[in-house]
């Protein structure tokens, strides 16, 4: 399972297999299951279809690592229009977004600026952005980064992050942001991190979960968990059960296309569930970065696939 996953993650950063396939019927039907549509309106459609289902979404205009501003102010602008949108057709949704396609790695004052402008916007409409956590070249940067726009009288509330459990350093980061009241999605992770800062075995990523996910739920502070683990999953469960903890002071939030049977289960037995919608044409780095979370995805890919 470990070489299948460096193998999908290593093929992330394959850029003639992304041109292939990011320009090609054959790679959209393929990416189809995971990803909304190329265009707007597809992800509309798609979180229209969730609210019906008593599920909420975040929305997420795909790309990442922008090579010029004017890419940055360009996908900015994409998340404003996706924020005008959830306004107008009053969804239940909010918005994901990473610092990287909003220009951090050639400019962090341009991708902090962008991103505090994104918030301004989301709280006007009383909305909410989540800052999307990438490798853990770029977790004290993107931290920092929140912590300060979240510090500013009217943003605060606006703006929330994501914490990977897979990360070493993860209890220390969500000690400190449970003491600012920034809300938290926690996830496992799916960069490939050297062992010096990554848990290398899932006992331990998972136990780590865990952990993290009962600090969260004793917060006073409303976070998401993002799993498709069923005994992550029960362990919250059991915990906010255990500690009086209610069902609305918390969400699980799950991928697009993944266990929709699990998502619409968690709805019936009356808990918050989130989905995230990811959409665009630059679709293949996430794509391949799930296929390689989860076996079951390559399999699932093959028999549709060929069918």
């Amino acid at each position: 399972m470990a070489l299948l996953r460096s193998a999908f993650i290593a093929l992330s950063h394959n850029r003639p297999l992304r041109h292939f396939l990011e320009h090609s019927r054959t790679g959209v039907r393929l990416s189809s299951r995971f990803i909304a549509g190329l265009q707007l309106e597809d992800a509309i459609r798609v979180a229209e279809s969730m609210n019906r289902q008593g599920i909420a979404v975040t929305l997420d205009s795909l790309g990442e690592s922008v090579t010029s501003e004017g890419e940055a102010h360009r996908a900015a602008e994409a998340y404003h229009r996706l924020l005008d949108v959830i306004a107008e057709r009053k969804l239940n949704a909010n918005v994901s977004v990473k610092l990287t396609q909003m220009g951090l790695e050639q400019s962090p004052q341009l991708a902090e600026q962008i991103a505090a402008n994104l918030a301004q916007h989301a709280r006007a409409g009383g909305n909410f952005v989540r800052i999307d956590m990438e490798d853990s070249r770029l977790t004290q940067i993107t931290l920092d980064i929140v912590r300060r726009l979240h510090a500013q009288a009217g943003l605060r509330g606006a703006i929330g992050i994501v914490i990977q459990a897979y990360l070493y350093r993860s209890q220390a980061d969500i000690e400190q942001l449970l003491a600012d009241g920034i809300r938290v999605r926690l996830c496992k992770g799916a960069y490939k991190e050297p062992p010096e800062v990554a848990y290398p075995r899932k006992y331990d990523v998972d136990k780590n979960y865990v952990r993290l996910t009962q600090m969260l739920l004793e917060s006073p502070h409303y976070h998401a968990l993002a799993t498709h683990d069923e005994h992550m999953i029960a362990a919250a469960k059991s915990f906010a059960a255990a500690h009086g903890i209610d069902r609305s002071h918390f969400e699980f939030q799950m991928l697009y296309g993944v266990r929709r049977d699990l998502q619409r289960q968690l709805v019936q037995e009356g808990y918050r569930v989130r989905v995230y919608v990811p959409f665009g044409t630059e679709w293949y780095p996430y794509f391949m970065r799930r296929l390689a979370e989860r076996p079951a995805n390559v399999v699932f890919m093959a028999r549709n696939f060929f069918r």
